[in-house]
């Protein structure tokens, strides 16, 4: 057999590629930062030809955006997990989580007193939060999308569904840019399930760009389109910048 046809597991080869152990190659598959050329690894059990070459995405760093004595707002990076991020920040506790690869504000309570207010404005929905994102296909008009969400959790993993069992969900999407048969949405939601946009945005036709789980890959970015612009409670308002590049298909 000839060398170009021998074949073996992906984290394998990435840990020998990179001089570093099996597991640690394993967990950078699984964040979701490992490339050959322009596809993401997402099987890291995946067997590859022995000659492959790997690109491997450099994390950022969450980046403080206001802090005070009861609270500190962080624009999160993509890759990087809420508690990852969260973790450089001693005597501060996470007020809620976004998803690994979705980018922008995470809020920290810095003190018990503003972390109890604050959990009760998020259970009372007291609390407005926007998003941007970019999605297949053309969206034309502003639409409320009203569809509960049924989560199911197994071995660490959670996968969430329209499913008239789940719980109730809203989601209000407006366009901002459309460009070669994508379009760049405005979103608010009135509710925090699980992967909640991704899920309805799927739903309608109109899943997001990058979201390996739910959506379509493209070869055009490395990360799901998806970034938490703003949020407001007890009020404050928080508003991250979008990561450079995050308009890739405007060209900016």
């Amino acid at each position: 057999m000839q060398n170009s046809e021998k074949r073996e597991k992906a984290y394998k080869l990435l840990a020998v590629q990179m001089g570093m152990s099996n597991s640690k190659a394993k967990e950078l598959i699984d964040r979701g930062v490992v490339y050959v050329g322009n596809r993401k690894v997402v099987i890291a059990r995946g067997e590859l030809p022995v000659e492959t070459k790997f690109r491997v995405l450099k994390l950022g760093k969450p980046i403080v955006i206001f802090e005070n004595e009861e609270v500190l707002a962080l624009n999160k990076p993509a890759f990087l997990t809420s508690d990852e991020a969260a973790g450089s920040f001693k005597n501060a506790r996470l007020l809620h989580r976004l998803d690994r690869e979705t980018s922008g504000v995470l809020l920290l309570a810095k003190n018990k007193s503003f972390q109890k207010r604050a959990e009760e404005a998020f259970k009372a929905r007291a609390v407005y939060k926007v998003y941007t994102c970019w999605v297949k296909g053309v969206v034309c008009e502003p639409e409320t999308i009203e569809k509960p969400i049924k989560t199911i959790k197994k071995n660490g993993v959670a996968y969430s569904k329209v499913d008239k069992r789940g719980k109730e969900s809203v989601t209000h999407i407006e366009p901002i840019m459309i460009i070669g048969g994508r379009t760049k949405l405005r979103v608010v939601i009135e509710t925090g399930r699980t992967h909640q946009i991704r899920v309805h945005l799927k739903s309608i036709g109109h899943p997001i760009i990058g979201d390996n789980q739910y959506g379509v890959a493209s070869a055009q970015t490395n990360r799901m389109l998806l970034h938490a612009l703003e949020l407001k409670l007890l009020g404050y308002d928080f508003q991250a910048v979008e990561p450079k590049g995050f308009d890739v298909f405007a060209g900016g």
